[in-house]
C-alpha cells in the first residue's frame, strides 16, 4: 500500500479552517463598509501633511478612489480566505488590512481638508510607549511561567512615585524611584506566586487593588493638598538625534522623542536578543516550557523566576513614569486608565515575543491616536464612542479574532521542587 506524505504546512485543522472562514466574512464586511460608507460618502481630495513646521511634504489623493482600492483589496482577501486560506501569515495580513481600513477611514474624515499625519504617527508612538513597557514586562514574567496581572498596579505606582520624588528632588531621581517601586511590587508578586504558590491571577489582582488604593489615598492626602510642593515634577523634553532626526517622515517620528521612547527601542532589542541568543534566555524559556526538565539539567527554577519577575517589575515601573515625566507632568488618580491590561493584550497579540509585543502596542497606540485626531477633524461621531477605540481593539484581540496564541507550556503553574 502506497502512502503519500503531505507537508505539515498543508494540513489544516478544523479550528484553522473555521478561523479562515470567519476572517473571510470579516473582510467581506470591511469591503462593504469601505465601499458604501467611505468611498460613496467621500467628496474631494484628502491631504495628509507629512512634514514638520516649515517643511512642505504633503500627500494629496482622491479619498473616494483610495477607498475603492481598499475595498477591492478586502474583497480579494475575502475570496482567498473563503477558498484556500492564507495560513500562518494571516495575522500579518490582518494587521496590514486593519491599517488600510484605518487610513481609508482617515481619508473619508479628511476629504476636502487636510490634517497632520506626521503628528498623528508621533502621537501613536507616544501613546504606545507605556503599553509597550507593560507588554515587555509581561513577556519577561510569562516566559518563566509567572502570569503578571499586576502590570497595571506597577505602572500606576511608577507614575505616582515619579511625580512625588521627581518634585521633591529632580525628574531623574523620580525616574529611578518609579523603576524601583515597580520592582518592589514585582518582588511581592514573586514571593506570593513562587514561594507561597498563591494563585497568580489573584496575586496580580491584589497588587492592582493595593496600588490603586494606596496611590489614590496618598494623592488625596499629599499631592492634592500641596501640588506645588509634591506634584510638579516637570516633563522630560524630547531631544533630536542628529542626522537620524533629519530623515524625512521617519526621522521626526522615531528620533525626535523623549528618553522613554529611546529606552523602549533599546529595551525591546536587548530583551529579544537576551531571550533568544543568550544562556539566560535559553534557561528562562526552558523554565517556562518545562520547569522540571530544566531543574533536572541544573537550572535553578526559583532563581530564574524571581529574576525575570523582578526585571519585569522594573520595566513596568519605568514605563509608569512616562505618564507623569514623559507626558502630563503631574499625577492624577488612576491616570494609567487600564493601560496595563492593554499591555497584556499586546503581549498576547505579539505571541510572547518582545518585537511582536512592540508591534501590537503600536496598533493600540494607533487606535488611541486615531480617536484624538477624529475628534479634531469633527467627523460627527460622539466623543464617548471615539474614546472606546483602544479598548475595543483590546476586546477584539483577547477574544481570539487574531487566532489562538500559545503561551509557554507551564504558564501560571506553580513549581514544587521534589
Amino acid at each position: 500500500m502506497t502512502t503519500v506524505d503531505v507537508p505539515a504546512e498543508l494540513v489544516r485543522v478544523p479550528a484553522e479552517v473555521k478561523r479562515e472562514r470567519i476572517l473571510g466574512v470579516v473582510y467581506l464586511i470591511l469591503a462593504a463598509i469601505v465601499a458604501f460608507f467611505f468611498a460613496m460618502g467621500s467628496e474631494g481630495d484628502a491631504t495628509f501633511r507629512l512634514g514638520e513646521a516649515g517643511q512642505d511634504i504633503d500627500l494629496t489623493f482622491s479619498a473616494a478612489g483610495f477607498s475603492w482600492v481598499v475595498s477591492a483589496i478586502f474583497a480579494f482577501l475575502a475570496v482567498i480566505h473563503l477558498t484556500r486560506g492564507i495560513g500562518r501569515k494571516s495575522n500579518l495580513v490582518l494587521s496590514i488590512a486593519l491599517v488600510l481600513f484605518a487610513f481609508a477611514f482617515l481619508a473619508w474624515a479628511a476629504a476636502g481638508s487636510s490634517f497632520s499625519l506626521l503628528g498623528m504617527l508621533r502621537t501613536t508612538v507616544s501613546a504606545a510607549t507605556p503599553i509597550a513597557f507593560g507588554a515587555l514586562s509581561g513577556v519577561l514574567c510569562e516566559r518563566v511561567a509567572v502570569i503578571n496581572i499586576g502590570i497595571e498596579g506597577m505602572l500606576l505606582t511608577g507614575a505616582f512615585m515619579s511625580a512625588l520624588v521627581g518634585t521633591v528632588t529632580n525628574p531623574w531621581v523620580g525616574l529611578l524611584a518609579a523603576t524601583l517601586s515597580g520592582g518592589v511590587l514585582a518582588l511581592g508578586l514573586a514571593v506570593l506566586a513562587i514561594r507561597y504558590r498563591v494563585d497568580q491571577i489573584i496575586a496580580g489582582v491584589v497588587i492592582n487593588i493595593f496600588a490603586l488604593g494606596l496611590t489614590s489615598f496618598l494623592s488625596s492626602q499629599i499631592l492634592v493638598e500641596n501640588p506645588d510642593r509634591f506634584n510638579r515634577p516637570g516633563v522630560l523634553q524630547a531631544f533630536r538625534i542628529p542626522l537620524l532626526a533629519d530623515i524625512p517622515v521617519i526621522g521626526p517620528i522615531l528620533f525626535n522623542q523623549n528618553i522613554f521612547v529611546y529606552a523602549l527601542w533599546i529595551s525591546v532589542a536587548l530583551t529579544a536578543y537576551g531571550l533568544f541568543r543568550t544562556r539566560w534566555g535559553l534557561r528562562a524559556r526552558a523554565v517556562g516550557e518545562h520547569p522540571k526538565a530544566a531543574d533536572t539539567l541544573g537550572v535553578n527554577v526559583y532563581r530564574m523566576r524571581y529574576l525575570n519577575v523582578l526585571l519585569g517589575g522594573l520595566v513596568a515601573g519605568f514605563g509608569g513614569a512616562y505618564f507623569t515625566l514623559g507626558s502630563v507632568g503631574a499625577f492624577n488618580e488612576n491616570m494609567t486608565a487600564g493601560r496595563g491590561f492593554i499591555g497584556l493584550a499586546a503581549m498576547i497579540f505579539g505571541r510572547w515575543h518582545p518585537v511582536g509585543a512592540l508591534a501590537a502596542a503600536l496598533v493600540f497606540g494607533f487606535a488611541d491616536s486615531l480617536q484624538v485626531r477624529l475628534g479634531i477633524l469633527d467627523v460627527g461621531i460622539p466623543s464617548d464612542f471615539l474614546l472606546m477605540a483602544p479598548y475595543l481593539v483590546t476586546i477584539i484581540v483577547v477574544a481570539g479574532v487574531v487566532g489562538r496564541a500559545r503561551p509557554p507550556a507551564a504558564d501560571g503553574q506553580p513549581y514544587v521542587k521534589e
